[in-house]
């Protein structure tokens, strides 16, 4: 009986060692895939493509050359003004959203829009990987900005 117990135990704690681990594991909500670097979206714009995807700035600041500025994602009233901005898009459009405020770890703005575009059920978007910020992804590299 003692045995029975401390095998439950321990599996109970093992259980519990599991679980933890995967709730304290962010799972963001992009695919590897669905990240676009910046020198092949700065290439895009270079070259003047007719197929240029829409890019959004979610962010505080939108200073690709293109890009259409919602503001912050992280605040309810832009992520209104993106839904309704998405609800004009066909569903398989090429939309790429970039933030660039800070890494991706801290930033409140790209998972919200993000996870917006997933639950309207888009099929071709993507998140500029500025995984350092705009600064030091976009800016320093020379790539187009407004003027």
């Amino acid at each position: 009986m003692k045995k029975t117990t401390i095998l439950l135990l321990i599996g109970l704690i093992l259980f519990s060692a599991f679980s933890i681990s995967l709730i304290s594991k962010q799972t963001e909500p992009w695919k590897k895939e669905q990240l676009l670097a910046p020198n092949v979206l700065a290439g895009m714009i270079a070259r003047h493509d007719t197929a240029l995807p829409l890019i959004i700035s979610i962010g505080p600041a939108g200073l690709i050359k293109g890009s259409l500025e919602i503001g912050p994602a992280s605040e309810e009233e832009n992520i209104v003004k993106l839904k309704q901005l998405l609800a004009k898009q066909a569903k398989d459009r090429h939309i790429v959203i970039y933030c660039g405020c800070c890494p991706f770890k801290n930033c409140p703005n790209v998972r919200p829009a993000f996870n917006l575009l997933n639950e309207m059920q888009f099929t071709h978007h993507q998140l500029l990987d500025l995984s350092t910020n705009v600064k030091t992804d976009w800016l320093d590299k020379g790539y187009p900005i407004t003027q």
